[in-house]
């Protein structure tokens, strides 16, 4: 592990709080059926992507994402697992993407891309068919954030779950599912984010890098531990596009 940059996620599965169980029951969800075209803008790897494709004989999945290393992480594994004819993974900027809507759009922790959710899910309605269905996952508050939290997310609006489901039905939306990280999963998810690099800075500690790397991930450890967790919640909301 050399590169700094493209394994800072090594030890993640999911770019997101998000367990092997709960990723079944979200691709469940989904309803998918053979020929459905299914799109996850802003996929990092594309894994929760490769599972509905692999979950759902006959779909074909794009993701698109700006990581390059990201993109090419996602590629090997969907070549490892057969699906390289059946999944396209293009290095690019998801909010200028275009291409004909799809039934099935995934959206997962990446709204600050469209500035929040409200734009996010305006962005969504013209990349999902009518009728067709979101899966987008997003931050609220499960308790009033302290300082630190605040200083972390302060501006990225988050509320409520109830304001986000709010938010989701006024912006044309219908709620078919939701689900919710739990503490564990958010443990497991934090942690590793950290170990990932944690382990780069055991094996490279002469590294001309090394000293950004400590403090990025003592920054990262501290704001989590002395300020969101518990506070920030993340929800996957299965929505129908009216």
């Amino acid at each position: 592990m050399t590169d700094v940059p493209a394994n800072g996620h090594a030890l993640l599965d999911f770019n997101s709080p998000l367990s092997d169980a709960k990723a079944f029951d979200l691709v469940n969800s989904l309803h998918l059926a053979p020929g459905q075209r299914i799109a996850d803008y802003g996929c990092g790897w594309a894994e929760l992507l490769l599972r509905a494709v692999e979950h759902a004989p006959g779909t074909h999945g794009l993701g698109v994402d700006s990581d390059e290393h990201a993109i090419g992480r996602g590629r090997a594994n969907a070549g490892a697992r057969g699906l390289a004819d059946r999944v396209t993974l293009e290095p690019a900027d998801a909010t200028t993407w275009t291409t004909d809507p799809a039934d099935v759009v995934i959206s997962i922790g990446a709204s600050h891309a469209w500035g929040g959710t409200r734009g996010a899910l305006e962005a969504m309605r013209s990349r999902v068919r009518p009728g067709g269905t979101l899966l987008l996952g997003d931050g609220f508050w499960e308790h009033p954030p302290n300082p630190v939290a605040s200083a972390i997310f302060g501006e990225e609006g988050f509320g409520t779950l109830a304001d986000l489901v709010d938010l989701a039905t006024t912006r044309g939306y219908r709620l078919l599912n939701l689900a919710t990280a739990t503490p564990d999963e958010w443990d497991a998810f934090e942690s590793r984010w950290c170990a990932s690099r944690e382990r780069w800075l055991l094996a490279n500690p002469d590294h001309p890098g090394a000293a950004e790397v400590r403090r990025v991930v003592d920054d990262h450890r501290e704001g989590w531990l002395k300020g969101y967790r518990g506070a920030l919640g993340f929800a996957y909301l299965t929505l129908a596009r009216t």
